[in-house]
């Protein structure tokens, strides 16, 4: 790898991007790492911003209009608990005013119904509520706050009485698997249009309770056979997407559609990544809106054009059939198994490391969840 952080070879050069480069469609605008909760799978980055460091309104409104002159379409407004900024509803005016599509991302606690009104009048679309379990004390224990489940049944009444779209995310592990009927039908009774059923990413945070969040294949193998039933069953109901787990399939799924290649995100310090995990992998520098345009950091940046394409992927991914399908997987899960974020995701079972996932897939330890605190 090269010190500007491009791998070798890469088909880029000197930054440059490889053609043709896609517009981005979508934009995950990170406002604060500041949460309520204390989820043991927290996707946040082990070192979060500080709140001193977050961009003010007025910067992520110069971010939303370079986001729409780049092609973006849609801005999910997310955290950590973007309720925690008292200028979320200036935000959210920001985007609407931006002419893009938003949508708001919430834990669910924070939001009171009168914020949620107003945040309607600045332009909201759509709002995203994660649940932890269809059992409000399971659902507790897994957030790390007591009561958690009773607001965000709250918030999802008062979004289904403004007549919003809603989605359910419902992030599944070992502790809520065998409950999936009961998670699609929970989020029927919430007025939900979408549920997603995403399994644990293990980057990050979840890395320190993999064990504690680890299902069993059988466990997984009957999870994922009830999705297509309850397709046919709910059928102009309610749509179900569903994320099959990495440590159990049998290719990796696209980085986020391949690195660089339809989305990016913004921290709330104003580093712009190609995902919400990029900054575990060492040797590469983020530029932030802070000091370059959005279309220069999407074009230009080295760290956007590491991963860009096919031409960097070793064998067996250079020579497979797939690699314009999953581009080799997932790059930080690929640097967190293996040390080498060039390497074959070992997820896929052509990987000479695959091996490491299925070892760490067998453990299982019903351990006490470390909680995450800011």
């Amino acid at each position: 790898m090269t010190t500007d952080g491009r791998p070798n070879g890469h088909a880029g050069g000197n930054g440059q991007p490889p053609k043709p480069l896609h517009s981005p469609l979508g934009l995950l605008a990170e406002l604060t790492h500041r949460c309520p909760l204390g989820c043991p799978y927290c996707s946040n980055p082990l070192e979060m911003d500080k709140r001193e460091s977050e961009l003010d309104a007025a910067a992520w409104a110069r971010v939303f209009r370079e986001a729409a002159a780049l092609g973006v379409l849609q801005v999910h407004l997310s955290g950590g608990e973007p309720a925690s900024r008292r200028d979320l509803v200036d935000i959210m005016a920001a985007a609407c005013d931006a002419g893009l599509y938003t949508n708001l991302i919430t834990s669910g606690v924070g939001v009171t119904e009168e914020r949620l009104r107003e945040l309607v009048d600045a332009g909201l679309d759509h709002v995203q509520i994660s649940i932890q379990d269809s059992e409000p004390k399971s659902a507790d224990l897994i957030a790390g706050y007591a009561g958690a489940y009773a607001r965000k049944r709250a918030l999802a009444a008062a979004v289904a009485a403004l007549k919003l779209p809603l989605t359910v995310n419902i992030v599944i592990h070992r502790a809520n698997i065998t409950r999936i009927d009961e998670l699609v039908a929970m989020a029927l009774d919430m007025g939900a249009s979408r549920v997603e059923i995403a399994h644990v990413q293990y980057y990050g945070w979840a890395l320190k309770n993999r064990a504690a969040l680890m299902p069993t294949r059988q466990q997984v193998e009957d999870a994922v056979g009830r999705i297509e039933p309850l397709r046919k069953q709910h059928h102009g109901r309610i749509v179900i997407d569903a994320v099959v787990p990495d440590y159990y399939a049998r290719f990796p799924k696209p980085c986020v559609g391949g690195w660089g290649r339809r989305s990016l995100n913004v921290t709330p310090a104003g580093r712009v990544l190609p995902c919400h995990a990029a900054e575990s992998i060492p040797g590469l520098e983020f530029w932030s809106v802070k000091d370059h345009s959005l279309r220069e950091i999407w074009e230009r940046n080295p760290a956007f054009n590491a991963f860009r394409g096919t031409a960097f992927l070793p064998e067996p991914c250079r020579s497979c059939e797939r690699r314009e399908i999953d581009f080799g997987g997932c790059r930080c899960q690929a640097f967190a198994l293996t040390g080498d974020a060039r390497a074959a995701d070992p997820v896929c079972h052509l990987s000479p490391h695959h091996h490491v996932v299925e070892r760490q897939a067998a453990i299982q330890e019903d351990a006490a969840y470390v909680y995450r605190r800011l």
